[in-house]
């Protein structure tokens, strides 16, 4: 009876053992841009503009050196009282993809760069105002990142244009259990969903179509085969190990 004890606490150690090896995750799978050369250089031109989408919330200024020539076509809300200016209204862009402009009535700005509605609202301002400079921004630009990363949410984006790994960055990175290699996109195109998936272990990732997010796309991490396979293996790990620690108990018992 009593050469059972060594037996049991080798086949403990060999479940332990099993279980922590099942749950490491390699190099392979949480490194970034594994085939990236030293010294190697990669050229972006950059070019990549955003276009403005159905539902889209956008701030539009227009002014000139005449100050009183330019405001019926700016929008407030209230009245100004003491001399002071009330705050300016953003524009919805309607499911039509227009915005209802004062004076000038609906334009149709979907599917425009910023650059392209500035030169477009001009050319209507000309029979009324002389060398507008006109200010546009996108107010609802924000990206949502979930999954395996340390801090999920929606967030807000400062500036005109952000990559995924800069998304990825306002989530505090991957997690350990992260898949790097297969992060998805979510991107609607005015009510048509778009999926891409991009392969962060590969400098190719730089050159993929939604390495630059667009306003309110969805990036999300699935987990890792380590993750997957400790999800799977905590209930009957458990188990395991109660059941071990049942059999190592009753046979100590027995041995003394």
């Amino acid at each position: 009876m009593k050469s059972l004890k060594p037996k049991i606490n080798h086949y403990l150690l060999l479940l332990i053992i099993g279980v922590f090896i099942t749950s490491c995750a390699s190099k392979q799978d949480v490194v970034y841009f594994q085939d990236a050369q030293e010294y190697e250089t990669i050229i972006s031109d950059n070019s990549h503009v955003n276009t403005f989408k159905i539902d889209d919330v956008i701030s539009i200024n227009v002014s000139t050196l005449d100050s009183e020539a330019s405001l019926p076509f700016n929008v407030f809300k209230g009245v100004m009282a003491n001399g002071s200016r009330p705050e300016q209204l953003d524009y919805i862009i309607d499911k039509n993809g227009n915005i209802d402009f004062p004076v000038l009535g609906e334009i149709k700005i979907v599917g425009l760069t910023p650059e392209d509605t500035k030169n477009l609202l001009k050319e209507k301002l000309q029979p009324y105002l002389k060398d507008p400079i006109i200010n546009i921004r996108l107010v609802n630009f924000t990206v949502t990142v979930l999954g395996n990363v340390n801090s999920p949410g929606t967030y807000p984006v400062n500036g005109e244009q952000i990559t995924v790994l800069e998304a990825i960055g306002l989530a505090n990175d991957l997690n350990i259990k992260g898949m790097r290699k297969n992060v998805l996109v979510i991107r609607d195109f005015n009510g048509t969903k778009v999926y891409t998936r991009i392969d962060l272990t590969t400098k190719e990732a730089l050159n993929s179509p939604v390495y630059y997010l667009t306003q309110n796309d969805v990036v999300y991490v699935e987990p890792n085969n380590s993750a997957i396979k400790t999800s799977s293996l905590d209930n009957r790990a458990s188990i395991a190990i109660s059941v071990a620690s049942l059999l190592i108990t009753t046979a100590l018992i027995l041995v003394r």
